[in-house]
Parts: structure tokens; C-alpha cells; sequence
């Protein structure tokens, strides 16, 4: 029971985590080289693309999706740090509408645009911050969605998530309190039904004990009298 029981956390936070990693905005510095229109049929993989432009049809099994192609700065430790290294990174620009998440993006035509205005080449680099949701996956062709961009002039900087930060702090502590509300409620509500049927039950074994015990009195009273005869 223990190891089923450390199962299911275990299962739990990372499903909890990986939701959380995916959904949460992350901002990263690239250069941006080229951005184009791709026609892509969706797969098994659709659950990772957003929608068509919003009051168009999104029906269809595949539609054009905007990409951007950048030069990225790599980072660790949840991009607090830089690697000092640079790789390639596609992000597409979809709107996500009402939908899920809720960044509640209209403009992606408008965010083409803007990206389009920020090309560059290496040998004279225009770095901007993209902040985008979602993964990287060359092997399901997953693509993170960018949902903003903003030229910065020290593409040496660093970018502290204080959003995901605050996001974080709120949902421990909505956690925090469920946890103690459910452990006053067990203890209010649970446990005393709990120790009354416990008590009821220890009352209804030690009847049972007085019936046992004066039944064999009863019975041992006839081995007495056989004795006499």
C-alpha cells in the first residue's frame, strides 16, 4: 500500500509540473532569422497546436500556421543562467482565442508582423525577448506558440520569471490551505465518527465477552453438578 500510495504523488506532481512547465509564459532571447507560412497537417500530436486565426474555421484537418525561425541563447537552471552557447529554436504563432491556455491571443497577424520587423543577421544582430508557451519537440514536431516579442539591447541579460514566481507562490499557497482545511475536517468531522464506531464497537466486543463468559458459567455450573453424582 505505501509503494502505491508514493506511486500516485509521484505521478501526480509530474503530471502537476509538466502542466504547469507548458502552460506558464517563458520569455527567451533570440535573433530572429526568417519567419514564414507553413501548411500543416495535423496528427496525433493537434492537442499541442492552438487554432486558426480567431472567426476563421478551424475545422479542417490541416491549415496555414505561422513559424518564426530565431537563433536562441541557451540557458539553465529555468533560464535564470546562460550557457554562453546559441542554437537554432522555431516557435509558431497561433492564436489561442478563449480557449486554453488563457493568454487570450487575437493578434498573432499583428505579432507576425512584428517579428518579421526584427529580422537581423549575425553580423549585425538585433536580439529580441520572445516569450512564448508549450515545447520543443523535434521527434512529435511539437513548437512552442509565441504570444509577445520586445527588442532588448543586452542580449546578455538575465530574465527572472517574477509572473511564474508569483503564479507559484499563489498556488502553494491555494494548496497550502486545502491541505489544512482537509485536516480539520478529517479531525473535526472524520475522526469523531471514526472513534465513536470504534467505541461502539469495543462496547458491542465487551458485551459479547459478558455473554460468552456468563454462557460457559452456565455450562461449567452443569460439569459441577455431574461431578457430585
Amino acid at each position: 500500500m505505501l509503494y502505491i500510495k508514493r506511486a500516485f504523488w509521484t505521478v501526480f506532481w509530474v503530471l502537476l509540473l509538466s502542466f504547469l512547465h507548458y502552460t506558464l509564459p517563458q520569455r527567451d532571447i533570440v535573433r530572429i532569422v526568417e519567419t514564414e507560412v507553413r501548411r500543416v497537417d495535423f496528427g496525433e500530436n493537434s492537442i499541442f497546436w492552438a487554432g486558426a486565426d480567431t472567426g476563421q474555421d478551424n475545422t479542417g484537418v490541416n491549415r496555414d500556421v505561422r513559424f518564426v525561425n530565431t537563433v536562441r541563447k541557451t540557458t539553465y537552471l529555468l533560464g535564470l543562467i546562460q550557457t554562453g552557447n546559441e542554437r537554432p529554436m522555431v516557435y509558431r504563432n497561433e492564436d489561442t482565442g478563449w480557449g486554453w491556455p488563457p493568454y487570450f491571443k487575437l493578434d498573432s497577424s499583428n505579432l507576425q508582423t512584428e517579428l518579421a520587423d526584427n529580422k537581423s543577421t549575425a553580423d549585425d544582430p538585433q536580439w529580441v525577448v520572445l516569450t512564448h508557451y508549450g515545447w520543443r519537440n523535434e521527434v512529435f514536431s511539437i513548437f512552442p506558440n509565441a504570444v509577445g516579442v520586445r527588442p532588448i539591447d543586452n542580449p546578455n541579460a538575465t530574465l527572472i520569471p517574477w509572473f511564474n514566481a508569483i503564479i507559484l507562490i499563489i498556488l502553494a499557497g491555494l494548496m497550502l490551505g486545502c491541505y489544512r482545511l482537509s485536516q480539520w475536517f478529517k479531525r473535526e468531522k472524520i475522526d469523531p465518527v471514526i472513534t465513536g464506531a470504534q467505541d461502539g464497537w469495543d462496547d458491542l466486543d465487551a458485551y459479547a465477552d459478558r455473554k460468552r463468559a456468563g454462557f460457559r458459567g452456565w455450562l461449567d455450573s452443569f460439569k459441577s453438578k455431574d461431578k457430585r453424582y
